[in-house]
């Protein structure tokens, strides 16, 4: 089943497509969910709580709750350090951060906020969590919570808990925060703490913390810039409005880069995106039509990139091939990094998930690295890049982050900025832009292609595609090769992938039930050329509508 593009996809976003933000902020506060209504409870994805005020998926109390369950969390647990606090550009996110302050305030939590009230990138609250734990034995240990729908589009809201290890808490984690939440949104919030915000502000426990200084000033460690400094490579950085506008021109400054901020414009409307495949407003970095604005001036720089809202997804585009596409930028980066960290240890590991491209595993057979791969979910890279046994934790839709150039941990969350500027190191240290890296890999390696669809599923068979095993798949090839594996856990560590994945000699497909919508979603790559690709992705849902059949 073809993609569907909107015709507005890659146009300037018409004036009927943006937001009412005071509507959307008027219904953040006046809007009650109902705590029966699947659709209005506290749900944790992949990446925390996300809604909208318009849909009493993302209100007010949403956010009490949530906050008043980290509060107990962090009481159990004895997390008895700071806690940072981040925001990103959405509407929403100021009013979610204002509440979640009271609710903070009034459990005594020592809070981090940025000075002057900034925009924090979800890397620099984890690197702030990592450098107060860094050296403690677990006593004064500091966590953070990320007020940000990532990449969403402008009437969504987010909310997302690191725990101590700096990274997207885990199931364990988020279940046990996300049962306390719903339990006060059925009784409708009495346990929760709160003080006024004005009482929150002059609160002792309210601190101001330089996240944006200390993020940048440590950026040397990651990043070789003095092999880009003496290179002159041009660069241009479109921050899509989001939570690093005003870190780009601080780099630049610090490390004397030749480095231009294409637009610094921040409006919650986001009304100068162009409009994504599906005719949303979407700040996605690894979208041709969302970037077609940073596209159109790629000649104008030796390399340019750009980072969705909250910072922590990269895209990158080179004067030789436009926007280089998530999974060719990651075969590329760790080619790189695993080639030019000589401090980093021999048996640093290479991170991957489950739908992340199969020319990973190539390079790392090549570098004569383990490669670990997990299910869909940064959280799975945590552990990894904390203790530095992972090099390096990527995933498809263009999230990663990797060590310092000694070899210890950078962020343990998705960080957009780094893997951006690495494009300019790569660029500035081999002469050539990554798009003509990836073709230099693809022809010693083999080229793969890849694509994804979507089709609908209603609630039980989503259930179903997700508790799928290999048992149930009764197919022996896959577009005319022997299949080799059918996994229903990730290879890295045995969890459970929430769908299940199909392998051949000369290509593979992923099937996952959408966390948001009544679709599931088909990942499917070939090296054997465009037809059997296609081949693939129409036995890939024939497959799998079988498998979800009614028993």
């Amino acid at each position: 089943m073809p993609t569907l593009i909107n015709p507005l996809a890659g146009k300037p976003a018409p004036r009927s497509l943006l937001v009412d933000v005071p509507r959307l902020i008027t219904a953040y506060y006046t809007g009650v969910p109902d705590p029966e209504a699947p659709s209005q409870r506290v749900a944790f994805g992949t990446s925390g709580h996300r809604g909208s005020s318009f849909e009493l998926s993302f209100n007010e109390w949403h956010v009490l709750a949530i906050t008043q369950a980290i509060c107990d969390h962090r009481q159990r647990q004895q997390i008895t350090g700071p806690l940072f606090l981040g925001i990103d550009t959405h509407a929403l996110s100021q009013p979610a951060c204002a509440s979640a302050l009271e609710v903070l305030a009034a459990n005594g939590v020592d809070v981090m906020l940025a000075t002057n009230d900034g925009y924090t990138p979800t890397p620099a609250v984890s690197h702030a969590i990592l450098v107060h734990n860094r050296g403690r034995d677990g006593h004064g240990l500091a966590d953070g919570i990320l007020v940000t729908p990532s990449h969403n589009p402008p009437d969504s809201g987010g909310f997302k808990y690191n725990p101590p290890n700096g990274g997207p808490a885990g199931t364990d984690i988020t279940a046990s925060i996300q049962a306390a939440a719903n339990a006060y949104l059925k009784a409708a919030l009495k346990g929760v703490k709160r003080a006024s915000h004005a009482q929150a502000l002059r609160a002792a426990t309210t601190h101001r913390h330089d996240f944006i200084g200390a993020y940048v000033a440590d950026l040397g460690n990651v990043i070789d810039f003095d092999v880009i400094r003496a290179a002159k490579v041009r660069m241009g950085v479109d921050p899509l409005g989001g939570a690093g506008v005003q870190y780009w021109a601080r780099i630049a400054e610090e490390y004397r880069l030749d480095l231009t901020v294409v637009s610094d414009v921040v409006d919650p409307t986001f009304g100068f995106m162009t409009v994504d495949w599906d005719g949303q407003i979407r700040m996605d970095p690894s979208s041709r039509y969302a970037m077609q604005r940073l596209q159109d001036m790629k000649d104008r720089f030796d390399i340019a990139f750009a980072c969705d809202t909250d910072h922590d997804r990269h895209g990158i585009v080179t004067p030789t091939a436009g926007l280089v596409p998530p999974n060719h930028y990651l075969s590329v980066a760790i080619d790189y990094l695993f080639r030019h960290r000589p401090s980093w240890s021999p048996s640093a590991a290479i991170g991957k998930t489950v739908v992340s491209t199969s020319l990973i595993d190539r390079v790392a057979t090549r570098l004569g690295r383990q490669l670990q791969e997990v299910p869909v979910g940064f959280k799975w890279f945590s552990a990894g890049l904390l203790d530095g046994s992972l090099g390096f934790g990527g995933e498809e839709s263009a999230g990663a982050s990797f060590l310092r150039r000694d070899g210890t941990v950078w962020t343990t969350d998705k960080d957009g900025l780094a893997p951006a500027l690495l494009a300019a190191e790569i660029t500035a240290r081999s002469g050539r832009d990554p798009a003509q890296a990836y073709a230099a890999l693809v022809a010693q390696l083999g080229e793969p292609l890849a694509d994804r669809v979507e089709a609908p599923a209603t609630a039980a068979q989503k259930a179903q595609l997700a508790s799928l095993t290999p048992a149930r798949i009764s197919a022996r090839e896959l577009a005319g090769d022997a299949i080799t594996a059918v996994l229903d856990q990730a290879p890295g560590n045995g969890a459970a992938i929430g769908g299940i994945k199909v392998i051949s000699h000369n290509g593979w497909f992923a099937a996952r039930p959408s966390g948001t919508e009544d679709i599931y979603k088909i990942y499917a790559e070939s090296y054997s050329g465009e037809a059997h690709l296609q081949r693939i992705l129409q036995e890939a849902q024939a497959i799998v509508d079988a498998a979800i059949a009614t028993p």
